[in-house]
């Protein structure tokens, strides 16, 4: 798909981000620590990572650190794994969070526009009530048959 009918398409969506996610993300960065888990799972989640990886393991075997099978290394890729495998965690974590505050401000939404509705509802009731009531008072009363004559 082009980016010009992309852009068509989402170019009526709203671009102003969420004020309650800007509120929960000013809470999140207030902690170091989510501010370092922030940057690490940022930084292990791009190609800058993956070229730093290849370089190292290239270098690691080209340049004869250790010799086969690379228990150092293999060691080491472990252990980085695990603490990877902690920030991918954390990560979710995060965006758990995200979608349980957006829940919230949703859920808070739909009960106050179903306290609107029901506030609307009364005031229809009571529309119609007084309709009646003015349709009753102002309609002509019925004529009582007449007595017939034989």
């Amino acid at each position: 798909m082009e980016q010009s009918a992309l852009l068509k398409r989402v170019s009526h969506l709203s671009t102003e981000p969420n004020p309650v996610l800007l509120e929960h993300a000013k809470q999140r960065a207030e902690s170091v620590q989510n501010r370092i888990a922030d940057r690490i799972t940022q930084f292990a989640g791009s190609m800058a990572f993956v070229y730093i990886h290849v370089l190292w393991f290239a270098s690691w075997i080209g340049f004869g650190v250790e010799k086969y099978p690379y228990g150092l290394l293999t060691m080491i890729v472990s252990l980085e794994a695990i603490f990877l495998s902690t920030f991918v965690m954390i990560s979710q974590n995060r965006a758990d969070a995200k979608r349980q505050v957006l829940a919230d401000q949703q859920w808070q939404t739909v009960r106050e526009e179903d306290k609107q509705n029901e506030e609307l509802l009364k005031l229809s009731n009571q529309i119609l009530e007084l309709t009646r009531a003015i349709h009753k008072y102002t309609s002509p009363a019925p004529e009582a048959p007449a007595a017939s004559s034989n």
